[in-house]
């Protein structure tokens, strides 16, 4: 039997990379929306990178300055950048329709200032990459740096041990911006939220579906309400509430795209 030429044998395939779906909401951040990006494009990586930006309705410009920016990123190896502009509704509006459209094997959620350092990704996947959970939080009080203003900080602490008390278990940082997913399970939970309690409802919900969150130590560099912070003492009740409503409320999964079942 003839021995096939080896000048024209196939290449083996080479694995597909895999991608990070960065999913930013932003609400009048143009001063800095492109500096997060940056920082953000600059993380050294072994995954492609998926940045998803949805204005939600800013009135100064944001989305314009993203779509600037990502015109002088189109070119960048390994990135797509996706610019969705929608009418206000709220940060939770705006995180349901990037992870709806995310096609990430993970998904990070990252907000659009400069309070997080994205040089902390690699820490925050190891856990997902090894196969250890499907869930990892990044905890400011587990980290280095200076908590903030005592109401926001102390006001985490009670969400937090809330949490731990109603679901059983034992995070550090509940209100955490830094939340990472495996991209399939977050895209298979319907959620409701419109406004900040996409945390709680997000935590209330893979919780009750058996999943293991895993803290991971973060950098945190608060900035006041007078340098923009969004987030009022009232949205900490409004977290405690849907901690305690999704507690005895059923939780399903769905396949993407489907309606809500009821």
């Amino acid at each position: 039997m003839s021995q096939p030429d080896p000048a024209v044998q196939a290449e083996p395939a080479q694995p597909k990379a895999q991608v990070l779906s960065v999913v930013i909401p932003a609400y009048n951040e143009a001063p800095t929306i492109h500096k997060i990006l940056d920082l953000v494009v600059a993380v050294p990586l072994a995954l492609h990178k998926e940045i998803i930006v949805v204005d939600d309705g800013s009135r100064d410009g944001t989305g314009d300055a993203v779509t600037r920016w990502a015109l002088t990123h189109k070119d960048t190896p390994g990135l797509a950048v996706r610019v969705i502009t929608k009418q206000n509704g709220g940060k939770g509006t705006a995180v349901r329709k990037g992870i709806e459209v995310s096609t990430g094997d993970f998904v990070l959620i990252q907000d659009a200032d400069l309070e997080y350092e994205p040089n902390d990704y690699p820490k925050l996947l190891e856990p997902l990459l090894k196969g250890e959970t499907d869930v990892v939080y990044g905890s400011r009080t587990l980290g280095p740096d200076k908590p903030g203003t005592p109401m926001f900080y102390w006001g985490g602490r009670v969400v937090t041990w809330w949490t731990n008390l109603l679901y059983l278990t034992w995070i550090t940082d509940e209100p955490t911006c830094y939340k990472v997913f495996r991209g399939d399970l977050i895209r298979s939970i319907p959620l409701e939220c419109t406004g900040f309690e996409f945390c709680p409802e997000v935590t209330a919900k893979v919780l009750k579906l058996g999943h293991k969150i895993v803290d991971v130590p973060i950098r945190y560099h608060p900035r006041s309400i007078e340098e923009g912070k969004k987030i009022r003492a009232k949205d900490g009740f409004i977290a405690l509430w849907e901690l305690f409503r999704w507690r005895f409320k059923r939780v399903r999964t769905q396949p993407p795209g489907e309606a809500p079942k009821p």
